[in-house]
């Protein structure tokens, strides 16, 4: 069985997790977005997309 979640979806899962069990504060949250948000219109952005997509393939990859 697959089942396929927008990323939005999970990272937003593990925001709402943090807050309500970790005790991190919605601000932080916040930041930590726009932060990612900056970031990604820098230098380090074809960085990032290449880590995130071969982070993906590893866990994607089929096990044999």
């Amino acid at each position: 069985m697959t089942v396929s979640l927008p990323l939005v979806v999970v990272l937003g899962f593990f925001a709402w997790g943090a807050v309500r069990f970790l005790g991190v504060r919605a601000w932080v949250v916040v930041l930590v977005a726009l932060f990612g948000f900056w970031l990604s219109h820098t230098f380090l952005a074809p960085a990032i997309e290449t880590g995130t997509r071969s982070g993906v393939d590893v866990i994607n990859r089929p096990h044999d």
